[in-house]
């Protein structure tokens, strides 16, 4: 019944080695075995024993051993080869697990990125090329897949990490009776186009990047803090203790010119001021020098206008009606309004002004 019943795992690794394993605890217990294979076919048969076995617990549960052509024979025995347990007879083609793809490439283009890899030297038709990217936002992976050895995919978001992998299947069930699938290239990571080495790197990079920002606004609001306080207390020290001002800037001309001779100092600052003095009193002289002059011219014009008018004494009279109708004299030096002139008598003369 060990003919029917018995299980087997064979995979032809890239049409290079054959592992065929069996589970031997379940089916065999307690018991070890032995395996035989042949890839030739009709009478002449020669069959080789397995050079590399498999073991699980000291059992042998598998064998490796080369791929010498397409179709291949196996056979389990007891252990010492006298009886058989098991045998079977398959297409080695049909149980190729190609290796995973060669020096893959990925070119971007704005959202776009095309995977490709160098093609295989057998079976290209029967291969496909499966791409496998997610970001870090992404929980599951995004999968497409293309003819050997090409694939291409739009819409990837300049501002995000991806990660990227890709691998080579069998086609099923034209090519293989089982779906092998070569094992994924080493996975790599992607930004815009720049290759990083892990996307925790973009996380680190931008966590640095707003811990220097922070810090950078924390000094300055430290800066500002500093300034305001340092106003504060300059004004405050002013107001309870004014500055006492240094003679050194106040009499400047003292140290720096007389290199504090005071006596030499004084000196020449008596001698600048009386200068000083010359120069302002000068100009005042010339100014009341002018006044004067247009005050005589001013007297001059008017001197023309006066008219000094002079009147003949009046005959002496002895009869005083006479005297008072005629003309009544007025004393000496009387002033007398007439016909709107004003008039100076005096005992000699009569002035009309």
């Amino acid at each position: 019944g060990w003919k029917d019943t018995i299980s087997t795992t064979i995979i032809n690794f890239n049409n290079e080695k054959m592992q065929i394993t069996w589970a031997a605890r379940e089916v065999f217990p307690n018991k070890n075995v032995s395996f035989s294979y042949t890839f030739d076919e009709g009478k002449d048969k020669v069959w080789k024993t397995c050079s590399t076995y498999l073991l699980d617990q000291d059992y042998n549960s598998g064998c490796l051993f080369k791929t010498e052509g397409p179709t291949l024979a196996i056979s389990i025995r007891n252990s010492n080869g006298s009886e058989e347990l098991f045998s079977k007879r398959l297409k080695s083609d049909f149980y190729i697990k190609p290796n995973p793809p060669e020096n893959v490439t990925f070119f971007w283009k704005a959202d776009t990125v095309i995977v490709s890899c160098n093609k295989p030297k057998r079976a290209v038709k029967c291969l496909r090329l499966e791409l496998q990217y997610k970001s870090k936002f992404d929980k599951n992976w995004q999968s497409r897949t293309s003819k050997c050895c090409s694939v291409g995919e739009q819409g990837f978001d300049p501002r995000k990490c991806y990660s990227f992998r890709v691998r080579l299947k069998r086609l099923v069930p034209y090519c293989n009776v089982v779906n092998y699938s070569s094992d994924w290239e080493a996975e790599t990571f992607w930004m815009n186009g720049t290759l990083l080495d892990s996307c925790d790197d973009d996380i680190k990079s931008q966590s640095n990047t707003v811990i220097v920002l922070s810090c950078l606004l924390a000094v300055l609001l430290m800066i500002l803090i500093l300034l305001i306080l340092l106003c504060k207390c300059q004004r405050l020290q002013k107001s309870v203790m004014p500055a006492v001002p240094d003679p050194k800037y106040i009499f400047a001309d003292l140290f720096n010119d007389h290199n504090g001779n005071f006596q030499e100092w004084i000196d020449k600052t008596a001698h600048a001021m009386v200068q000083t003095k010359l120069e302002y009193e000068e100009p005042e002289l010339i100014i009341e020098a002018e006044i004067q002059q247009e005050d005589e011219r001013k007297s001059d014009k008017q001197a023309p206008q006066e008219r000094n008018f002079s009147f003949p004494r009046a005959p002496e009279n002895n009869d005083p009606k006479t005297a008072q109708t005629a003309c009544p004299m007025p004393t000496s030096n009387t002033i007398a309004s007439f016909a709107g002139f004003q008039i100076l008598m005096n005992d000699d003369m009569y002035v009309m002004l």
